[in-house]
């Protein structure tokens, strides 16, 4: 067992190696489960479950792993991404993602926010801020609105500022600043969202 492993650990390191290799491009930029937003420039990888993803530099299992080697990676955006992992996936998700990133590199983040969420359950006005081309059909009650943001499009773990600024201090992250949409101090960052829906955006460092 124990040589298994050591083959094991040996194959996923030759991988990293492989794949700093064949993106040599500087700076290094992930566009990770990027879906079909390919970004010209950046190094595009989604798992593509469903096969429908028109383009793609990495096909890959983000939640097992990102194939770069420790302290090769510039920058780092997910966008609609960290939600639809579990909570022991997305820390071990963002443990990766410090793992990979350079001295100085910058995790971006993009999601909804569970607290607009929760705020939409008590607002006397949900049924109009709640059209019917937001999740194809009409909503019925509360309930069932908030239940959909939970549970709808695969998500897994909802995150307000808190949890996530939690787990991103956990992953080991230290220098945590939350933005605005598509705006960012660093320049090779802004205008990359892609979702209004991205109202819980933080970038992280050292």
């Amino acid at each position: 067992m124990e040589l298994f492993l050591i083959k094991v650990k040996h194959l996923i390191r030759c991988l990293r190696k492989n794949y700093n290799k064949k993106f040599p491009s500087s700076p290094l930029c992930l566009n990770l489960g990027c879906g079909n937003d390919y970004k010209k420039g950046w190094v595009n990888i989604d798992a593509d479950l469903y096969k429908n993803i028109k383009k793609l530099d990495l096909k890959c299992d983000l939640s097992r792993g990102i194939p770069f080697e420790d302290n090769s990676v510039d920058y780092i955006f997910n966008e609609h991404f960290l939600e639809h992992l579990s909570a022991k996936e997305g820390l071990e998700f963002l443990r990766e993602c410090r793992r990979v990133l350079k001295p100085g590199g910058v995790l971006r983040i993009s999601m909804p926010d569970l607290e607009n969420a929760v705020k939409m359950y008590f607002d006397s006005n949900w049924r109009e801020k709640t059209p019917a081309s937001m999740y194809g059909f009409e909503v019925q009650t509360r309930a069932e609105r908030i239940n959909y943001s939970f549970r709808l499009w695969g998500h897994k773990w909802l995150y307000d500022r808190e949890e996530l600024e939690r787990r991103l201090k956990e992953a080991g992250f230290q220098n945590i600043k939350f933005c605005r949409l598509r705006e960012s101090e660093h320049a090779i960052l802004r205008n990359l969202e892609t979702r209004r829906e991205s109202t819980l955006i933080a970038e992280a460092g050292e």
